[in-house]
C-alpha cells in the first residue's frame, strides 16, 4: 500500500502545487488578484473536477480487470473512458461560462469580477486537456504505473511556474497579465500533462491493434453507472465550497482572501489522503479481481491506518505553523489575522478528512459508490452549510462561522464512512467464509 500509495500522494500534491503557485504569485499583485484567482479556481475546478468524478469508474474496471490479468479489458476500459471525457469537454465548458452573469448576481465585488471572470476563461480553454488527462491517469494508476504519473505533474509544476513568471509580471518581453496570466499560464501545464501521460498510455499497447477504438455504448454506460454518483459526492462536496466561497465573497475582498489561502492550504493537506485513497481503490479492486476479498479487506484498514497517520501531522501542522503558512501567501497582516483563524478552525477536521476520503476510496475499489454520495449530501448539504450560515450571518462570526459549521458535517461523514465500510470488509468475511 505504502509503494503504491506514496507516488500518487506526491502526484497529487503536484496537482495542488498549481494552485499553490498561482495563489502566491499573484499575491504579490494584491487582496483582489488573490481573491480573483480563489474565486475563478472554485469555480472552475467545481465544474471539472465533478465532470471528472465519472471517470472514477475506471477505478474499479481497471484495477478489477488487471487484478483478474486481462489488459485487453484494461485498455478497453481506457478507451471509453476518453470517449467519455471527450463527451463531457461541452458539458463543462458550457457550465463554466454560465457563471458569468451568475457571480454578479451573487453580489461579488466589482474589483474582484474584473480579474475573476478572465482568469476564469483562461482556465475554460484547458478542460479538454483535463479531462483527457484524468481519464489517462486512471487507467495507468490501476496498471500501478505510478511514478511516472508523479514525475509528469512534477515536471508541470515548473512549466506553470515558468508560465506565471512570464505571464503574470509581463518578464521575457510577454505583457503583464496578473491573474489573468495565471490562468493561461495553468492551461499550459495541462497541455502537457495530458500530451506525457497520453504517449506513456500509448506505449503499453502490444495489443493495441486487438482493441477497438470506437465507442462501446454498453462499456460507458457501464462507466457511468458507476461514475456518476462518484461524480455526484464529488459534486456535492466541491459545490458546498464552492457556495461558501460566493457567500464569504458577499463580505470583503479580505475575508475572501483569507478564504483562499485556508482552502489553498486544506486542500494541499486533502492530497495526502487522497493519494491513500486512489490506492485503496486499486488495491481493493485488485484483490477482488483475483478472488481474495481476505485481502481486500486488510487493503482497505491499511490505508485508512495511513490516511489517520498523514491527517494527525496535517492536523499539527496546521495549529503550529498557521501564521508561517499566511505569510507565504500574502504579506498583508489583515489576510493574515483572518487566515489563521479559519487554517486552526480546518485543524479540527482533518483527522475526519482522511477517514471520509480513504474510505470512498476503498469502497469504490468493491463498486459502491452510492453511498458516499448519500452520506456527503447530508453532512454538508443537510446539516453542515445551514449551521455554517447561521453562525456567519445569524451569528455575526463571518467566514468562520462557515467552516465551523461544513466542520460539523465533516466530523459526520467522516465518521459514518468508516462504519460503511466496517460492514462491507465484514461481509467479505462472510462471502469467503461461505
Amino acid at each position: 500500500m505504502t509503494r503504491l500509495a506514496t507516488p500518487i500522494v506526491l502526484t497529487e500534491l503536484g496537482w495542488m502545487g498549481m494552485g499553490i503557485v498561482d495563489t502566491m504569485m499573484v499575491g504579490r499583485v494584491g487582496a483582489d488578484a488573490i481573491a480573483a484567482v480563489g474565486l475563478g479556481v472554485m469555480m472552475f475546478y467545481g465544474v471539472a473536477v465533478c465532470a471528472s468524478g465519472v471517470l472514477l469508474g475506471m477505478d474499479t474496471l481497471v484495477s478489477q480487470a488487471f487484478g483478474a490479468g486481462s489488459r485487453q479489458d484494461c485498455r478497453r476500459w481506457l478507451v471509453n473512458g476518453i470517449w467519455v471525457a471527450i463527451l463531457l469537454v461541452p458539458i463543462v465548458t458550457g457550465a463554466v461560462r454560465a457563471f458569468d452573469p451568475l457571480l454578479a448576481a451573487f453580489g461579488v465585488a466589482g474589483e474582484v469580477l474584473r480579474s475573476a471572470l478572465p482568469y476564469l476563461h483562461a482556465l475554460n480553454w484547458s478542460a479538454p486537456a483535463l479531462l483527457v488527462y484524468f481519464a489517462l491517469r486512471r487507467y495507468l494508476q490501476a496498471l500501478h504505473m505510478v511514478q511516472p504519473v508523479m514525475w509528469t505533474l512534477i515536471t508541470a509544476n515548473l512549466v506553470n511556474l515558468a508560465g506565471n513568471w512570464v505571464l503574470v509580471f509581463g518578464h521575457l518581453g510577454a505583457p503583464r497579465m496578473g491573474a489573468v496570466g495565471s490562468g493561461w499560464a495553468t492551461c499550459i501545464s495541462r497541455l502537457y500533462m495530458a500530451g506525457v501521460l497520453a504517449l506513456l498510455a500509448w506505449r503499453t499497447k502490444p495489443e493495441w491493434g486487438r482493441v477497438s477504438l470506437r465507442p462501446d455504448r454498453p462499456a460507458i454506460a457501464r462507466l457511468l453507472r458507476l461514475g456518476l454518483p462518484a461524480a455526484g459526492q464529488l459534486g456535492v462536496e466541491i459545490g458546498v465550497f464552492a457556495l461558501v466561497t460566493v457567500l464569504i465573497a458577499r463580505l470583503s475582498a479580505v475575508s475572501l482572501a483569507a478564504n483562499q489561502i485556508a482552502l489553498t492550504t486544506v486542500s494541499t493537506t486533502y492530497m495526502l489522503p487522497l493519494g491513500i485513497s486512489s490506492a485503496a481503490a486499486v488495491r481493493v479492486g485488485n484483490a477482488l479481481g483475483r478472488g481474495e476479498p481476505d485481502v481486500a479487506a486488510r487493503s482497505g484498514w491499511t490505508a485508512l491506518g495511513l490516511g489517520l497517520t498523514v491527517m494527525t501531522a496535517a492536523a499539527l501542522a496546521l495549529l503550529l505553523l498557521s501564521t508561517t503558512i499566511g505569510r507565504l501567501f500574502t504579506p498583508e497582516a489583515d489576510v493574515i489575522a483572518a487566515a489563521v483563524t479559519l487554517l486552526q478552525i480546518a485543524a479540527l477536521f482533518q483527522l475526519f478528512d482522511g477517514l471520509q476520503v480513504v474510505a470512498t476510496g476503498a469502497l469504490r475499489g468493491t463498486g459502491e459508490t452510492r453511498l458516499p454520495l448519500l452520506c456527503h449530501f447530508a453532512g454538508y448539504w443537510l446539516i453542515g452549510l445551514p449551521l455554517g450560515a447561521g453562525l456567519c450571518f445569524g451569528r455575526g462570526l463571518g467566514a468562520a462561522g462557515l467552516w465551523m459549521g461544513l466542520s460539523v458535517g465533516l466530523i459526520l461523514i467522516g465518521s459514518v464512512l468508516t462504519l460503511v465500510w466496517r460492514r462491507q470488509s465484514r461481509g467479505f468475511g462472510a462471502a469467503q467464509a461461505l
